[in-house]
C-alpha cells in the first residue's frame, strides 16, 4: 500500500495528464521488494509536449527545484534526474525525482510498452515500470539496492510459484541473488537452466550443485554491476559539477 502523500501526488500528476511511469522505491513497494520509501521517482516521456503538463502538475503540488540540474528536456534526454520538494499541505516535504532515461534501459520504447497498470486508492490506475526493467534500474553502486533486487525476485517467486510461466522462470534464473534459490531453480527447471547459462554463466555452478563457487560468482557479478554503474554515472556527475559552478557563479552556459 502506498502512503497517502504518494497517492495524492500521483492523482495530481494524472489530473494533469502527465505522461510518466512510476519507478524507484515506490515501484519496489508495489512489487513487494520494499516496505517503505520516502521519495517519488518518475520516468517522463521524452517528447517536448510532456513538459508543459509536468510543469503544471509541479506547480499544483507547489514543488520547488532543490538542486541542479534545472528542468530541461535536453538534460533529461542525456540521462540527468531533476529533483523537487513539494510544499502543498497534503504532500508537504515529499521529494519527486524526474528522469527520462533510467539507467541500464536501452529500449525506451519497450520500457513504455511493458509498463503495468496498478490501481491506487483514489480509484484510478497508475503506470508502473515492469518488474524486469525495475530490477535493471536497481543494479547500482549501493549494496542495499542489490538486496532489493533479491527481495523483488523472492516476492515474484512467491506470487507465481503455482503458476510460473517460462518467462517467470527465465526471469528468476537470470536475476535471483541467493545461491540456495538458484540451486533449487536449477534442479526444478533443468532445461531452462541449461539455456540460461548462455546469458548468465554462473548458472552452470548451480546446475553442478557447487554452492561455494556459485556464491563467489554472485559476489563477483555484483562487483561488476557496481563498477558498471559508476562508469555510467561518471560523465553525468562531471556535467553536474559544471552546472553547479554555472549556477553558483553565473557562468555562461
Amino acid at each position: 500500500m502506498l502512503p497517502s502523500p504518494i497517492t495524492s501526488a500521483l492523482s495530481t500528476l494524472q489530473a494533469h495528464t502527465v505522461p510518466c511511469l512510476l519507478i524507484g522505491g515506490q515501484a519496489c513497494v508495489l512489487y513487494g521488494g520494499a516496505e517503505f520509501s520516502r521519495d517519488l521517482d518518475l520516468v517522463i516521456a521524452t517528447q517536448s509536449d510532456a513538459l508543459p503538463p509536468l510543469r503544471a502538475a509541479l506547480a499544483d503540488l507547489r514543488a520547488e527545484l532543490i538542486a541542479v540540474p534545472p528542468l530541461r528536456l535536453d538534460l533529461l534526454e542525456r540521462g540527468h534526474a531533476v529533483h523537487f520538494r513539494c510544499q502543498r499541505a497534503d504532500v508537504a516535504h515529499l521529494r519527486i525525482d524526474v528522469l527520462a532515461h533510467p539507467p541500464r534501459i536501452a529500449d525506451l520504447g519497450g520500457l513504455w510498452a511493458r509498463r503495468v497498470m496498478v490501481p491506487i486508492p483514489e480509484g484510478a490506475s497508475v503506470p508502473v515500470i515492469a518488474l524486469p526493467d525495475l530490477v535493471a534500474t536497481k543494479k547500482t553502486q549501493r549494496d542495499k539496492d542489490w538486496a532489493t533486487v533479491g527481495q523483488l525476485v523472492d516476492a515474484d517467486m512467491v506470487r507465481y510459484q503455482q503458476a510460473a510461466t517460462p518467462d517467470h522462470v527465465s526471469f528468476w534464473l537470470h536475476e535471483a541473488r541467493d545461491a540456495d534459490q538458484l540451486l533449487l531453480l536449477a534442479a526444478t527447471f533443468p532445461e531452462p537452466a541449461a539455456t540460461a547459462v548462455a546469458t548468465r554463466s554462473l548458472i552452470a555452478k548451480a546446475i553442478e550443485g557447487d554452492r561455494e563457487a556459485l556464491e563467489l560468482e554472485l559476489a563477483q557479478e555484483q562487483i561488476r554491476g557496481k563498477a558498471a554503474d559508476r562508469a555510467y554515472w561518471a560523465p553525468l556527475v562531471a556535467e553536474l559539477e559544471v552546472l553547479r559552478r554555472q549556477a553558483r557563479f553565473g557562468e555562461a552556459g
